[in-house]
């Protein structure tokens, strides 16, 4: 019989699993589609010198923002971190390292990870700071960088909808990062607003199969903070 992997709360799905040092990728954009309870566990969990693989690192104070202000976080690999005061800072202070991506490099090294595609070639980046170190290749006349997969200990997603065999489905955007997180991921931790018994969802309306997911932990009233656009008064 299959391993239950319903856990009764956030912190409980990560006892055993996360430690220091390890690599972690987390769901989400800008705040869409984040697994805020798995975050707020995270950080509670006190585990330290964390490599995080995010498009973002959340805003101050909430998200990812969080695990920077305990400065959990040694390094960002990621693509859009200009919403995090406390990010800008620690980066300009050599407190925090990043690597930086163009964010469908970023998208398709995660998708390359989990499929077991070591490495690929794109033309993004080409005579930028970003193929500074790295191997180029002409194809047909045009160049090319090469770009790693990436893989991570733990990923940190979060779903609308799980069955107990921990198929997921995503509502909208905030499908965004999560299934290539999840499936890069050698463990992953899946936070969902609901779950129902394995069969309830129709086979063609799973997003991300449950063979891809370990354990599941329901939040049914998170948060989910709105990114308002803040324009000048009349």
């Amino acid at each position: 019989m299959a391993r239950n992997k319903l856990y009764p709360d956030a912190a409980a799905a990560l006892a055993g699993v996360v430690a220091d040092g390890q690599t972690l990728a987390v769901g989400g954009f800008g705040l869409s589609g984040i697994p805020e309870a798995l975050i707020a566990a995270l950080r509670d969990s006190g585990v330290k010198g964390l490599t995080v693989i995010s498009n973002n690192a959340g805003v101050d104070g909430f998200g990812l923002g969080q695990l920077l202000e305990t400065r959990q976080i040694r390094k960002m690999i990621s693509s859009y971190v200009g919403e995090n005061k406390e990010f800008e800072r620690q980066y300009l202070a050599g407190e925090l390292e990043l690597e930086f991506n163009p964010q469908g490099t970023l998208a398709e090294r995660l998708r390359a990870g989990g499929a077991g595609i070591p490495a690929f070639y794109t033309a993004t980046g080409y005579g930028t700071i970003i193929a500074d170190g790295k191997e180029t290749r002409d194809f047909d006349g045009k160049h090319y960088v090469l770009e790693t997969a990436l893989r991570a200990d733990v990923a940190l997603v979060k779903a609308w909808k799980a069955d107990t065999a921990g198929n997921l489905v995503f509502r909208k955007t905030a499908r965004n990062f999560n299934p290539a997180c999840a499936m890069a991921g050698k463990v992953c931790i899946a936070e969902v607003e609901q779950v129902v018994q394995a069969g309830d969802i129709d086979p063609d309306a799973v997003h991300l199969p449950g063979i891809y997911v370990q354990r599941i932990v329901v939040n049914a009233k998170p948060e989910k903070r709105i990114e308002n656009r803040t324009v000048r008064a009349g």
